[in-house]
C-alpha cells in the first residue's frame, strides 16, 4: 500500500497523485479517477493521505492502517459504496474498524474514507505487490545514492590547490588602470 504521493485537494473531486512540482510553488497532479492532469497551486488546500488519521478510542490511527483493515475485511475487494444509507455505512465501517471513536468520527468522515478506499482500490494503489516493489525500488535508489556519494567522496581531494596555467598569467597581465585618459 503506497499512498505517499496521493493527495486530496479542496474544490477538486476525488484523489490526485503528485506528478511534478512547478516553478511557482505549485504541483502538477493527476486524477486517480479519470487520469487527467491539472495544476494545483499553493493557495489551494491540499492534504496528503499519509498525514490523515482517524480518531479511535485509544489513540489516533493513521489512514493507511484503516485502509489495511478495510482491505483485510473485504479480502482485497472493493467495499460498500459511499452512497449507501448512513446506518449501513456505520455498520460496514464498524465491522472493519471497531475501535473508532463514534462520537468524533462523523458519517461524512466515514463516507470520505470509504470513497477514498474504493478510488485507491480501483487505481491499484492498495495492492500489496506494489509495496514490495516500492521497497525494492527504495533499496535500489539507496544503493545508487550510496554509490554516487562514495564516487564523489573519492574524487574530492581536500588538499588540492588550484593550478596556475598560462591563461591565468595572461589575465593577470591585462590592462592597467593609470587614471589618465
Amino acid at each position: 500500500m503506497n499512498i505517499s504521493k496521493v493527495i486530496s485537494i479542496a474544490g477538486l473531486g476525488g484523489l490526485h497523485k503528485m506528478v511534478a512540482q512547478t516553478k511557482n510553488n505549485g504541483l502538477i497532479v493527476e486524477s486517480l479517477v479519470d487520469k487527467k492532469r491539472t495544476a494545483a497551486y499553493a493557495t489551494q488546500k491540499m492534504t496528503k493521505l499519509e498525514d490523515v488519521a482517524i480518531y479511535s478510542t485509544s489513540d489516533d490511527v493513521p489512514l493507511k492502517d484503516v485502509f489495511q483493515k478495510i482491505y483485510d475485511k473485504e479480502k482485497g475487494g472493493e467495499c460498500m459504496s459511499h452512497k449507501q444509507p448512513d446506518a449501513e455505512l456505520k455498520e460496514c465501517f464498524k465491522a472493519a474498524f471497531p475501535e473508532y471513536d463514534q462520537e468524533r468520527v462523523h458519517t461524512s468522515d466515514i463516507k470520505k474514507v470509504l470513497n477514498w478506499y474504493n478510488i485507491l482500490k480501483a487505481s491499484g494503489l492498495l495492492d500489496e505487490k506494489e509495496e514490495e516493489q516500492s521497497e525494492e525500488e527504495r533499496q535500489k535508489v539507496k544503493n545508487a545514492n550510496e554509490f554516487e556519494n562514495s564516487k564523489k567522496a573519492s574524487l574530492k581531494d581536500t588538499n588540492a590547490k588550484p593550478v596556475k596555467t598560462a591563461q591565468s598569467k595572461v589575465k593577470a597581465a591585462g590592462v592597467r588602470k593609470t587614471g589618465v585618459a
